[in-house]
């Protein structure tokens, strides 16, 4: 499972790949405060390298939407998600992922159950008491949701779900599960019901989970205008 602590990538060298790395996990620690501006020659000063890695690391970074670049104002980082953005993202989630974890548990050619139990199990047995157990679960969370609309065999979900970068904004938003217990145990129940090809049960599992997870990340914000407005099941299979 690749994680996104700064220790880890400290041994990465010094290519745009390793500032990548360091720049996104700066972000998502709330480093680099949300919606404040990048001051390049700081980062080629605290980073040790030229101005060239860093700009590709920043233009990679833009694509995430992790960073915003305006015409003759230089980059600045996203602004958190607001209550009513939240609430925006987990509605188009409810639309596409409990129909793709159904799709998953029809399909026996490319069901993930294995994968996805193997993800599961690396987490549990490396997740660390520190502060990085974060980068640890974005990782795991990241992967397998991708993996499960991966199996639906629909790329324009695929595609769809992929550019929402959902992960990286949510997990600044500091959710409560921060260990990771509730998400483990709600993936658990949805790779189940994948795995014993139960299609209507996968559908609920993941409805189950996404609806949960809505919960914990909006006790970050106040109740106000926070009511989710869940789609009836798209059932296609």
């Amino acid at each position: 499972m690749t994680s996104f602590s700064s220790s880890d990538v400290e041994h990465r060298g010094r290519s745009g790949a390793h500032v990548y790395w360091r720049l996104r996990a700066k972000i998502l620690d709330l480093q680099l405060p949300p919606d404040a501006k990048i001051n390049i020659d700081a980062l080629v000063r605290e980073l040790g390298v030229s101005q060239t890695p860093i700009r590709e690391a920043l233009s990679q970074l833009e694509g995430d939407r992790l960073i915003v670049k305006t015409p003759g104002k230089g980059y600045r980082t996203t602004a958190l998600l607001e209550t009513a953005e939240l609430r925006e993202l987990f509605e188009f989630r409810l639309l596409i992922e409990p129909w793709a974890a159904r799709a998953a548990a029809v399909n026996r050619l490319s069901n993930p159950a294995r994968i996805l139990h193997a993800s599961l199990d690396e987490f549990e047995a490396g997740a660390s008491t520190d502060g990085s157990i974060r980068h640890q679960l974005v990782a795991h969370d990241t992967m397998f949701h991708d993996r499960i609309l991966l199996a639906s065999s629909n790329e324009f979900a695929l595609h769809a779900y992929r550019a929402t970068h959902c992960h990286l904004h949510l997990f600044r938003l500091h959710p409560a599960d921060y260990q990771g217990t509730s998400t483990v145990e709600e993936h658990r129940a949805i790779v189940d019901a994948i795995a014993l090809c139960d299609p209507d049960a996968a559908e609920s599992a993941m409805h189950r989970h996404l609806i949960g997870a809505y919960h914990r990340f909006a006790e970050a914000f106040s109740q106000e205008d926070s009511e989710l407005r869940v789609p009836p099941p798209a059932k296609l299979c």
